[in-house]
């Protein structure tokens, strides 16, 4: 499974949105420039975010994008289910109960407990353990510890 570019490059933009101080309006060439996303990819993968109150939206001179969110509230899988839809691995758990065999068939209950820890995991990653983990990794005293 892959996800879409256009939800790599929403994780992206979120990711540099969720850095900014809170409520602070970034530019859409700012995050254009700093993602490497062009204009009109980065307006078509952020309006599923704006439509599921994620991120906003202000128009006109000095408009641009901001978190509507805290970083500890959004997750990846937040992201991937407003940019994709809700996961579901294959077409028998597509919708639940679509599948006339997951009453019987035992890879259907494997492919429910696999989309079940593959969502628990994704909901652990929000935005603000993200950026932790980043200034950690780019801590001064782990950049030396790791030059030893």
């Amino acid at each position: 499974m892959l996800i879409t570019r256009a939800t790599e490059y929403a994780i992206r933009a979120l990711f540099y949105l969720a850095k900014q101080p809170k409520g602070e309006i970034v530019f859409k060439k700012d995050i254009c420039k700093h993602q490497d996303i062009t204009p009109a990819f980065l307006t078509k993968i952020l309006q599923p975010l704006i439509k599921n109150g994620i991120i906003g939206s202000q128009r006109g001179v000095g408009g641009g994008f901001y978190l509507l969110k805290d970083p500890a509230d959004v997750t990846l899988l937040d992201v991937i289910e407003a940019e994709e839809g809700p996961l579901y691995l294959n077409t028998c758990l597509s919708p639940e109960g679509s599948c006339e065999r997951d009453l019987f068939c035992p890879i259907h209950g494997a492919w429910r407990e696999i989309r079940s820890e593959m969502t628990a995991t994704l909901s652990r990653y929000n935005f603000a353990r993200l950026i932790a983990e980043e200034d950690h990794r780019d801590s001064p005293s782990r950049a030396s510890s790791n030059s030893r």
